[in-house]
C-alpha cells in the first residue's frame, strides 16, 4: 500500500476530479480496490462522463466481484468511445468474469485489432482460449504476452500450465518455476543460505530439506518423489502441515518429519516437492507410478471398521466439494442437492469429507450418507476408510489423491478443463495407476458425468 494516502473520509477535501481520479488509481495500483472505487465515483461525480475514469471504474468492479455495475459502467464508457481498446478489454474480462468465452473471446480480439501490443489483451484472450481447450492457441497468446513484456510472470506461469495439461511435461516443469513470482499464487519462495536443489548436484552423503509448498493433495502427490531422492544417497528430511504426518510417517525414504513452521535441522539443499519433477525430468512416461507408496494404518483401520459396523451392501466413499479458498472451487465442486439423486439405493454410502458446507447440511441429514465429521481427526482417519470403501466417487480433492496414492479404487469427477495434473482426453491418470477418471463434455453439464460414473458402480454390483 502507498505511503501518505488519504484517511477514507478526506474525499470532501480533493476539489478536482482529475485529483480524486489519481488517488483512485493509486489505490488502484496497490490493490485497495473499495478505495479506488470510493474516489473513481466521486471523481465522476464532478465530471460525470469522463472516458478514462468509466474505464478504470470499470475495471475496479470488476476486481470487486460487482458485476452488474461493472457491466453498466463498462456499457457507459464504450457510448463514449465504441473502439476504446481499455473499454474493450474491460468488456471482455466482464465475459470472462460469467465463463463466457465465446463472447470474451472475439472482444479481446477487437481490443488486439486497435492495439497491437496489448500486452494484457493478449493474456486474457490465452487464458480464455485455455478455458475452451485451445492449448496451441492459448500458448501462442502467452508467447506474445512475454513478447511485450518479459517480466510478466502470470503469462509464464499460466503457459507451464497450458503445457503440462497439454503433457509437455519438460517445458512445463521449466515454466512452472515462475510460480514463485506470479502474483495468483500467493506463494512465498522460501529464504535458505543452501543452494536449491533442481537435480544438478550431486546428494551422496548430503542431507536435503523438502518441502510442501501448496495444497494437501499436492504434497500427496509428490511426496513420491522422495525415494528417487533417498536413492542419489541423500538423507531426507521433508517437512508437511500437521494433519499430514500420521500418514506420511511410514515412507521409509525420508529420514526426519518436521512440522510446518518449527525449527529446521541442519541440511545441505533443499527443494519444494513441486520442483522435484524438474530435477528429474519427469515425462509422461517417465512418472514414479507405484501401485501403492502410502499405506493405512492397521489399527486405525480396525477401528473405523467397529466404527461402521458391518457391511450389508457394497460401499461407496463419497466426497462432492473440496475447500471453498481454491480459486477454481466452482468449477470441480458439486452441490450434494445435485448428486443425491444419481445415488443408487443398492449401495452404502459414507462421506469421506471432514467439512460439509452450510448449504450442503440439510441435503445430507436428509440422505442415507453415513458422515462422521470431527470424528475425522487427520489424513491417518481418511485412509482408514479410504481402505475399507469399495470404491471412491470423488471431485478432484486432496481425498482422490491419497486413495490413489494407497492404491484403492477412485473414480475422479473432473471438470471440462481440469487441472494440469489430469491432462485431456484419457480416462485414466498415469500418476495413478488405481484411479479412473469421468470428464465434462463440451457443455459442461454433471449430469452426464454422473451417470457414467453410475452406470459402471451398477456394473462393479454386478461382479461383486
Amino acid at each position: 500500500m502507498a505511503t501518505n494516502m488519504p484517511q477514507k473520509d478526506d474525499t470532501n477535501s480533493f476539489k478536482t476530479a482529475k485529483e480524486l481520479f489519481l488517488l483512485g488509481l493509486e489505490f488502484f495500483e496497490n490493490g485497495a480496490y473499495e478505495d479506488a472505487e470510493k474516489y473513481f465515483q466521486k471523481s465522476l461525480e464532478i465530471i460525470p462522463n469522463r472516458l478514462s475514469t468509466l474505464i478504470n471504474l470499470g475495471a475496479t468492479l470488476l476486481e470487486l466481484h460487482k458485476l452488474d455495475e461493472a457491466y453498466e459502467t463498462i456499457k457507459a464508457s464504450l457510448k463514449l468511445d465504441s473502439h476504446n481498446a481499455e473499454a474493450l478489454l474491460n468488456l471482455g474480462n466482464y465475459y470472462s468474469e460469467q465463463e463466457d468465452w465465446g463472447k470474451a473471446i472475439p472482444i479481446y480480439d477487437e481490443a488486439i485489432s486497435i492495439k497491437s501490443n496489448y500486452t494484457e489483451a493478449y493474456f486474457n484472450r490465452g487464458t480464455a482460449l485455455q478455458e475452451t481447450r485451445r492449448l496451441h492457441a492459448a500458448v501462442a497468446d502467452y508467447d506474445k504476452t512475454i513478447e511485450t513484456d518479459a517480466d510478466f510472470a502470470e503469462a509464464y506461469w499460466s503457459k507451464s500450465h497450458a503445457l503440462l495439461l497439454d503433457g509437455n511435461f519438460l517445458d512445463g516443469w521449466e515454466l512452472y518455476e515462475w510460480r514463485w513470482k506470479s502474483k495468483s499464487t500467493e506463494l512465498k519462495s522460501r529464504s535458505f543460505p543452501q543452494p536449491l536443489w533442481l537435480g544438478k548436484k550431486s546428494l551422496k552423503e548430503k542431507t536435503i530439506l523438502l518441502y510442501s509448498e501448496q495444497g494437501l493433495g499436492d504434497t500427496i502427490q509428490f511426496c513420491r518423489y522422495a525415494k528417487l531422492v533417498k536413492e542419489l544417497g541423500a538423507r531426507v528430511l521433508l517437512e508437511v502441515s500437521v494433519p499430514l504426518i500420521p500418514l506420511l510417517r511410514q515412507l521409509e525414504c525420508v529420514d526426519e518429519f518436521i512440522e510446518v513452521n518449527k525449527p529446521l535441522p541442519n541440511f545441505d539443499y533443499h527443494c519444494p516437492l513441486i520442483s522435484l519433477p524438474l530435477a528429474f525430468k519427469t515425462q509422461l512416461d517417465s512418472i514414479p507410478s507405484y501401485q501403492a507408496y502410502l499405506r493405512s494404518d492397521s489399527n486405525k483401520v480396525v477401528e473405523w471398521k467397529a466404527r461402521l459396523g458391518e457391511k450389508s451392501k457394497l460401499l461407496v466413499g463419497l466426497v462432492w466439494s473440496g475447500n471453498t479458498s481454491h480459486k477454481k472451487d466452482r468449477r470441480r465442486s458439486i452441490a450434494l442437492d445435485t448428486l443425491l439423486p444419481y445415488l443408487p439405493s443398492n449401495f452404502q454410502y459414507v462421506c469421506l469429507q471432514k467439512e460439509v458446507r452450510d448449504v450442503d447440511k440439510d441435503a445430507l441429514q436428509r440422505s442415507s450418507i453415513r458422515y462422521f465429521g470431527d470424528q475425522i481427526s487427520d489424513f491417518a482417519d481418511t485412509a482408514a476408510l479410504c481402505e475399507l470403501v469399495d470404491v471412491l466417487i470423488s471431485v478432484d480433492t486432496s481425498v482422490a489423491h491419497l486413495a490413489g496414492a494407497l492404491g484403492k479404487r477412485a473414480w475422479v469427477l473432473l471438470p471440462y478443463v481440469p487441472d494440469w495434473r489430469w491432462l485431456l482426453d484419457r480416462d485414466d491418470s498415469p500418476w495413478y495407476e488405481s484411479m479412473r477418471l469421468y470428464r465434462q463434455d463440451v457443455d459442461r453439464d454433471w449430469r452426464k458425468v454422473l451417470m457414467r460414473a453410475v452406470n459402471d458402480l451398477h456394473k462393479l454390483s454386478i461382479k461383486n
